[in-house]
């Protein structure tokens, strides 16, 4: 589309919480207009779509061939990733799709395939890269290479009862820890192996039905040298810690999806993030779609090499083996 042209016209399957948060940002940019929702849940269609005068649809299909759409947000579970993609690419609909990317390796690869065929516009919602707070350690370890890193998402958990089973939401190091695996390639660079081991409380009276691992500790050899660890679980009934610690020469870096703390050995002080990261990412996106200069920060070639690395420690909690973590070229403009 034409810088100058008409609003870009966008769509969103899926109309849960995450969905409302990037309509948040969008329905405030004066070059894009929200048209349309679908949802099997008709009602959550609706509620959304009434917030921005949009209209409602039970099939992702229905909103693709009835709306005159320029873009589409996917932000659906996990185990219903694969075919809103493919009928995006089949559309040439360039499109925005929140993590994780799927349950399955082999659909995110095939998907990664068509989006290279296509050359279609593509971004994932690993929200973190456009942290300030991230740009700033990136920039302290360019001088201070890190030596150890250590990850952690020390939660509650989530209501949806979907995120409860292991073969709807892949469990919580593929559905959360995802973005700390994301940022920690983004700082430090890839993963060459990951070794993980899990714990299982069973049974949780106010959770039925869960099978997703409340535990697991997992070790990260980097292809650089540097190693590290990821800690989570889901046991605890409030947000405890998220986030990702970096140490190098005489530098500590402590960083979260909020803010960011740097220890030289001169106190621990404290600094808040700028800029809202979701409007950053979606402004990115919708900038590279109107053909202004592609600034996305992770289209869904850089994204698959993250999610790679989750499911290789699912993989591994699984099998209690090692896993090696076979990489593929960074995108151009990451």
């Amino acid at each position: 589309m034409s810088v100058d042209g008409a609003p870009t016209r966008v769509g969103f399957v899926g109309a849960g919480g995450i969905a409302d948060r990037h309509i948040g940002t969008l329905q405030h940019m004066p070059d894009v207009e929200i048209v349309g929702f679908a949802d099997p849940d008709f009602t959550r269609a609706q509620a959304l779509a009434s917030k921005v005068g949009a209209r409602a649809y039970t099939t992702y299909q229905d909103l693709m061939d009835r709306e005159k759409l320029d873009a589409v947000y996917i932000c659906v579970p996990p185990f219903a990733h694969g075919d809103p993609e493919k009928a995006a690419i089949e559309a040439g609909l360039p499109f925005f799709v929140e993590k994780p990317l799927s349950l399955m390796i082999d659909t995110a690869e095939e998907i990664a395939r068509a989006v290279e065929e296509s050359g279609l516009i593509t971004a994932a919602g690993y929200h973190w890269r456009y942290l300030d707070t991230v740009e700033e350690a990136r920039d302290l370890l360019r001088h201070n290479p890190p030596q150890l890193v250590t990850g952690y998402w020390l939660d509650q958990t989530p209501p949806p009862q979907w995120w409860w089973r292991e073969n709807k939401s892949g469990g919580q190091i593929v559905e959360q820890a995802t973005h700390v695996i994301d940022v920690a390639r983004f700082l430090v660079g890839e993963i060459d192996e990951v070794y993980a081991a899990a714990s299982h409380a069973q049974p949780r009276e106010d959770f039925p039905g869960l099978d997703v691992a409340t535990g697991m500790a997992v070790s990260l050899k980097f292809a650089n040298g540097t190693v590290g660890t990821l800690a989570a679980t889901c046991m605890l009934r409030w947000n405890h810690r998220v986030g990702l610690h970096i140490f190098g020469n005489g530098m500590a870096i402590e960083l979260s999806d909020h803010e960011i703390m740097v220890d030289v050995g001169q106190g621990r002080p404290t600094r808040r993030a700028g800029e809202d990261p979701v409007h950053r990412e979606d402004r990115d996106f919708i900038d590279a779609v109107r053909g202004l200069p592609n600034r996305i920060r992770s289209p869904y070639s850089e994204a698959l090499m993250s999610h790679r690395v989750a499911l290789a420690i699912a993989h591994s909690a699984r099998t209690g083996l090692p896993v090696r973590i076979q990489h593929e070229p960074k995108a151009a403009n990451v």
